[in-house]
């Protein structure tokens, strides 16, 4: 199979920089998703492997191979594209196998390739269809067939489902997932969507206008973000981030919210904040729960709310708070009776509290 490096790659159009001396290592048979909003860059990247789009600085290799100069057909890859590329007057199978075709590929091996490739991804009665005859899962799974039977070192894929209904997208997540099981290569795959992220990767890379903002397992990125992009870009809901500063009162540290809340911070960690300092408060909602004895947190941890919005999800609901001022979001599980203008104790879990400087946005712990 395939390692792939980046090696501090820069892109520009004319005089405007889009890339941002990129440094990335991706081992052989990885699975790695690249996330962000739009225009941050993900696709370009992609297309630069691809070689589809020219690398104006740094290099990118392939196996020790700097492959700048190498043509794309020649590289050895495969791209699942989000519009499917499928040849109209073509059927599944001259589809599938029209790659083959071009690198002159024996008969007998592209008709053994198509026919394993299609066992596979459930294709064997839908090959003598046209694209317009099947539904979009099934144009997705040819499109990723079409891919598969060139036996790549390297798959790309360009938000392959950003096309299909939420139910359709679930099912072709899982497929991508068995596929990667099945073919055991190196994957690459591009999307703004952080839940096919989490669901799929390996590893997560982060982007923004063309900065790799963080590098991590999906555990990593959810647990541990490194700035407040990140919090609040990966999860769902968002990271709860609220604006305030450190109060040093004695031997205590507290984070001090401008409407009068405050909240204690771990003694360990106050050794590492200054008075005064400007922070931004990090908590996820899933650690902000409505409390059922008192003893679930300690005293210091429970704060009156006022329920503005109940949102039920069925097996969870979700909360819109008001907490001195401060509006959050909370869950509970699904069966707890809550009702909006109800007047509730809420309990945070502190253990899992983030704080990031407000100036930078980088984590202090």
């Amino acid at each position: 199979m395939a390692e792939l490096n980046f090696n501090n790659v820069i892109k520009k159009y004319g005089k405007t920089e889009v890339i941002h001396e990129i440094n990335l290592d991706i081992k052989d048979k990885e699975f790695i998703v690249l996330v962000g909003p739009s225009g941050c860059g993900k696709s370009t990247l992609l297309r630069m492997v691809a070689g589809l789009e020219v690398i104006t600085h740094g290099t990118i290799s392939i196996d020790g191979k700097i492959v700048n100069d190498i043509t794309p057909k020649d590289r050895g890859l495969a791209m699942v594209f989000q519009n499917y590329a499928l040849y109209p007057h073509m059927n599944v199978l001259e589809n599938m196998s029209f790659g083959l075709k071009l690198m002159k590929t024996p008969k007998d091996e592209i008709k053994q390739r198509v026919e394993e490739v299609a066992a596979i991804l459930g294709l064997e009665d839908l090959l003598l269809r046209r694209p317009h005859e099947l539904s979009g899962g099934q144009r997705q799974r040819v499109a990723m067939g079409r891919a598969m039977v060139r036996k790549p070192s390297i798959f790309l894929f360009d938000e392959p489902l950003s096309n299909l209904d939420a139910k359709l997208r679930i099912q072709m997540r899982a497929e991508i997932k068995m596929l990667h099981q099945r073919v055991n290569s190196t994957m690459i795959y591009v999307t703004h969507d952080q839940v096919e992220a989490m669901t799929l990767a390996d590893r997560i890379v982060v982007l923004r206008d063309g900065y790799i903002e963080q590098v991590g397992t999906p555990i990593e990125l959810f647990s541990t973000p490194v700035n407040t992009f990140v919090a609040g870009f990966i999860g769902t809901p968002p990271m709860n981030l609220v604006d305030c500063r450190i109060n040093k009162e004695k031997n205590q540290t507290f984070v001090q919210f401008e409407q009068g809340l405050r909240i204690p911070v771990p003694d360990k960690e106050g050794t590492k904040l200054v008075h005064d300092q400007k922070v931004v408060f990090g908590l996820r909602a899933e650690e902000i729960t409505p409390v059922k004895t008192q003893k679930q947190f300690p005293e210091e941890w429970i704060f009156n709310a006022n329920v503005l919005v109940v949102e039920p999800l069925g097996n969870e609901t979700q909360l819109h708070v008001d907490i001195m001022g401060i509006r959050v979001l909370s869950r509970c599980g699904g069966r707890r009776v809550v009702r909006a203008k109800e007047k509730i104790n809420l309990g945070m879990n502190l253990n899992e509290m983030h704080l990031f400087d407000a100036k930078t946005t980088q984590v202090i712990y």
